[in-house]
């Protein structure tokens, strides 16, 4: 099924990252109908251009000016972005730029082109997008990568994608030197879905060297595959922790790398919905003013934490994300800690049940759905 996509396009030239099979190439053939194409996993196309990148700018020459050029896979040949920055230069021609990292780009000493094209980022299908298959339980436990829903067996497709992530995105790319050692940290990684990273830690469970998880885990980032969220740092009464948190950007992967593939475990639930929640707001926070920067919040004299602090210009917005169906006063207890905290607007638990409503002191309890309806109207500040 093709779902309309909140991403908007760009009316200049812009990359567009993303995990495989997030859904990049079929947005791209919905938003830019007449674009020419140029496929870099065409291998004929790919051994052409990685030997004379030159030649691109002779296959572009043909091409009518007003005509947009996508080039999928871009971080395949990295020096066509130097032919890219000359036809933006010297022609005006707009590009829509696709890729799963910006990682090769960036090795290569390639600028993603000074500031001429802009960047975004897709994420997995959010509930606006999906309609009425979104289903909660669902995502949590096979994600909601396009790729993924669209197949008659999505357990092993996702099998699969872990399989191809090592073999194109490490391996191809030679983005690590030891694929041994990157192999057994992915299950670990995938073990801290959620939770404060010790890279000490990481590189005693998996063989290595401490130096090396740090490499690994930029590898992660780069390639999209999970990301770091970093503790919130004012200068309050209380010093703030500083060890960031893992997340990765879909809950089917995380499972898959940690080889869960069927039901899920109660133990499961908590970091998946966490993660997800995150998901969520980034997506929107790409296409919309959701907020200016993102951390999680734990005083280091305290054991509460709120999973998410959103700021926005002065204004703070804090979230907990808990799976649990049944509300407990319990799950109030960083939001409760956290009403000190100067300009702080609202606070929200989002939770897995179906009843919204109000506590006494003011914070405000919704179901994810509601959640995900308030981003989508672009309420979810007050």
């Amino acid at each position: 099924m093709l779902y309309t996509r909140i991403t908007s396009r760009p009316r200049r030239s812009f990359f567009l990252f993303g995990v495989r099979g997030v859904g990049k190439s079929t947005w791209a053939r919905s938003e830019l109908p007449d674009a020419a194409r140029f496929d870099l996993l065409d291998e004929a196309l790919f051994h052409e251009l990685i030997g004379r990148p030159g030649r691109f700018a002779e296959m572009v020459a043909g091409i009518p000016d007003q005509k947009w050029i996508v080039v999928d896979e871009v971080q395949r040949v990295p020096a066509l972005l130097n032919e890219v920055h000359r036809l933006i230069e010297e022609r005006g021609r707009r590009f829509a730029l696709l890729g799963s990292s910006a990682r090769k780009l960036r090795a290569a000493g390639t600028n993603l082109l000074a500031g001429r094209a802009g960047r975004k980022e897709m994420f997995p299908l959010v509930p606006e997008e999906m309609g009425q298959d979104f289903d909660q339980e669902r995502v949590l436990r096979l994600g909601s990568l396009p790729l993924v829903l669209a197949s008659e067996d999505p357990a092993r497709t996702l099998r699969d994608y872990v399989a191809l992530y090592l073999r194109e995105e490490i391996r191809a790319e030679a983005a690590v030197r030891n694929l041994g050692g990157f192999v057994r940290f992915l299950p670990i990684a995938a073990l801290l879905h959620g939770q404060t990273l010790s890279v000490s830690g990481i590189a005693r469970d998996a063989g290595v060297a401490r130096s090396t998880v740090a490499g690994y885990l930029e590898v992660l980032e780069d390639t999209l595959l999970a990301s770091r969220l970093g503790a919130f740092e004012a200068k309050l009464r209380v010093r703030e922790r500083r060890r960031p948190k893992l997340y990765w950007t879909d809950p089917g992967l995380v499972r898959t790398a940690k080889g869960l593939h069927g039901p899920l475990a109660p133990e499961e639930r908590g970091a998946l919905f966490e993660g997800w929640v995150l998901s969520v707001l980034r997506a929107y926070a790409e296409e919309r003013t959701v907020f200016d920067d993102i951390h999680y919040w734990s005083p280091a004299e305290s054991r509460v934490e709120v999973d998410f602090l959103l700021r926005r210009e002065r204004e703070f917005l804090a979230i907990e994300a808990k799976a649990a169906e049944r509300y407990q006063t319990g799950m109030l207890r960083g939001l409760r800690a956290v009403d000190a905290l100067p300009g702080l607007a609202r606070r929200l638990l989002v939770y897995g049940g179906s009843r919204s409503f109000r506590t006494d002191d003011g914070i405000e309890i919704w179901p994810a759905i509601r959640f995900a309806e308030e981003l989508a109207a672009g309420t979810l500040w007050p």
